[in-house]
């Protein structure tokens, strides 16, 4: 884990958030509307939406219709605008308007799991609970062999028990980003990947996915 650590810092050394935001707020809003969803084009849509709502009270008061009209890019629009609406509400009645940063309040706001939850408290508060567990960390982290797990909950505390505290939240950062631009989906570009096949046991000089997910399925 070391290793692959070092490996991540020399390839990766600025991995950040890629979501577009200057307070918790406009975090936990694009986070909410990242799921099923690009962050490019999230960060599209946000500009406009974080001007016209510029707090939890806007979002809270606003027309539903007027809401959805502003996120009708997003996929799932009219839902994601229920959702932050939902949430605003909860948070002007429970929380003075702020954003909570313990992982038990925010799990009861609509539209928040254990992935958004982990990236507001991660970057908006620099509380690390977890690891953040999209697509891409979920693809990495079986292709690399720490997890034979299917769920993310179930991929996440796997990952906790190999990873310093410390790490949680740029790991999570480090992988999407990898993730991205070298080992994707449907083509792994091993030739370029900065982890080799040291440390990866999934690494194929081919750079196909489809002989490499049957030599995980394989390795099962």
């Amino acid at each position: 884990m070391r290793s692959i650590l070092k490996a991540l810092d020399r390839a990766y050394p600025k991995a950040a958030c890629s979501l577009a935001h200057t307070s918790p707020l406009e975090l936990l809003v694009a986070t909410i509307l990242s799921a099923q969803c690009t962050d490019v084009l999230v960060n599209q849509v946000t500009p406009t939406l974080f001007a016209r709502y510029p707090k939890a009270t806007d979002y809270a008061n606003a027309p539903l219709a007027e809401l959805e009209k502003t996120l009708a890019r997003v996929n799932f629009y009219r839902n994601k605008a229920r959702f932050i609406q939902e949430t605003c509400r909860i948070l002007v009645k429970r929380h003075g308007t702020l954003v909570p940063q313990t992982m038990e309040a925010l799990l009861e706001l609509p539209g928040v799991a254990r992935k958004t939850a982990n990236v507001v408290l991660g970057n908006a508060f620099g509380i690390p609970k977890g690891v953040v567990v999209d697509t891409h960390v979920m693809r990495i982290s079986r292709r690399l062999g720490l997890s034979n797990e299917e769920d993310p909950d179930a991929i996440e505390q796997d990952l906790v028990k190999l990873l310093p505290k410390k790490r949680w939240v740029r790991f999570s950062h480090q992988i999407i980003l990898h993730g991205r631009t070298v080992c994707q989906a449907r083509r792994m570009r091993c030739a370029e990947c900065p982890l080799g096949k040291e440390l990866c046991p999934s690494y194929t000089a081919t750079d196909t996915a489809t002989e490499t997910n049957a030599k995980i399925q394989k390795q099962r």
